[in-house]
């Protein structure tokens, strides 16, 4: 029900599977499974009773703020990500060909041509700049002109560079991504 990766000293995440966690708990609303599933999942990466709070933008954050989280969900899928020294973001999304109709307002001119009409690519773009957003979690922020994702090679697993341009923040990180289970799941590594 539960898979946690251990990326490096600071850094983990977690994935739970809802559909489980549902039936085992008898949760049927949506909202109240997504709520309950992830206290459950953070209480159990960090080892303790939680209290999520979120700012104005709705960016999560513990009260205690002893740690930096981010968390997705996506159909039968959450995912949250703990990072014990600076902001971070995660970004979960079902792999699905509608997202070749909205490509052109995510997208810059040289993204949608190295992503052509794959959805797997366009849905790893639109996790990065997903990503890249939760990262600052700052108002105004304009996927298509202010989050910038350099062309890359499609792996399951990969390794890509983002960066946000906007406001004064001008950050670059290296992004992890993978592709399991008809999923993809990006996070950021480290700022560059």
């Amino acid at each position: 029900m539960i898979q946690v990766f251990n990326i490096k000293k600071g850094l983990f995440y977690g994935v739970l599977n809802l559909n489980d966690f549902a039936t085992c708990n008898n949760i049927s609303g949506k909202r109240d499974l997504e709520r309950k599933a992830s206290m459950y999942l953070l209480e159990h990466l960090l080892h303790k009773p939680v209290n999520i709070l979120y700012n104005p933008n709705g960016k999560p954050y513990l009260k205690d703020e002893s740690v930096h989280i981010s968390i997705s969900h996506s159909y039968d899928k959450l995912a949250i990500i703990i990072n014990e020294n600076e902001k971070t973001g995660i970004d979960i999304e079902r792999i699905r060909d509608k997202v070749k109709t909205i490509k052109t307002k995510f997208l810059s001119e040289s993204e949608l041509i190295d992503a052509d009409d794959d959805s797997e690519k366009l849905m790893i773009y639109w996790a990065a700049k997903e990503t890249l957003f939760k990262i600052h979690g700052v108002e105004g922020v304009e996927f298509i002109k202010h989050l910038f994702v350099k062309p890359f090679t499609k792996h399951n697993l990969g390794t890509l560079i983002g960066q946000i341009n906007f406001s004064g923040i001008v950050e670059a990180y290296e992004l992890n991504y993978q592709v399991f289970e008809n999923y993809v799941l990006v996070y950021p590594l480290e700022k560059i």
